[in-house]
């Protein structure tokens, strides 16, 4: 499966909303791009996306920036890619089959359905804050190893 780099973009952008802009506070757009190393015109475009889905809040003016529109606890990985993915399936005979001729008695069309519900499956039990708890524990153990290689 190819995860679009604007889903994965975006989900880079949440987890940083999730992490830095605690309580609400808004978060600048260059703050997220320098952090996340997301080109700053490109974050702005999928932020923009994530605004008319409801995912994120943007305050205009100083002070202003993004924030989660919900607790982090609350956007699941799937309603990430279902905002920023345009693609509706793995392979598009599952919901199109006039697309291929062998679709009634096609064997692969079967497979190719289990593997897209096991992956969204997934991605539905996955939420932000999950993965800003997972970021922050990779952080910390990159910081201890660090030290280590530091003090020796």
């Amino acid at each position: 499966m190819h995860v679009p780099i604007k889903v994965d973009y975006g989900v880079r952008a949440l987890i940083d909303l999730a992490m830095y802009g605690e309580d609400g506070h808004s978060v600048r757009a260059a703050d997220t791009s320098r952090r996340a190393v997301i080109p700053q015109p490109y974050l702005a475009q999928v932020f923009h996306t994530m605004r008319k889905s409801g995912l994120v809040n943007s305050t205009r003016g100083p002070g202003g920036g993004h924030s989660l529109a919900m607790p982090a606890d609350q956007i699941r990985l799937s309603k990430v890619v279902d905002c920023l993915d345009s693609s509706e399936n793995l392979v598009e005979c599952l919901d199109n089959t006039s697309f291929c001729v062998h679709c009634s008695d096609c064997a692969q069309r079967d497979v190719w359905r289990s593997v897209e519900d096991a992956v969204f499956g997934i991605l539905d039990s996955i939420t932000i804050d999950q993965l800003v708890e997972k970021t922050k524990a990779k952080k910390d153990l990159n910081l201890f190893k660090s030290e280590i290689t530091l003090s020796i």
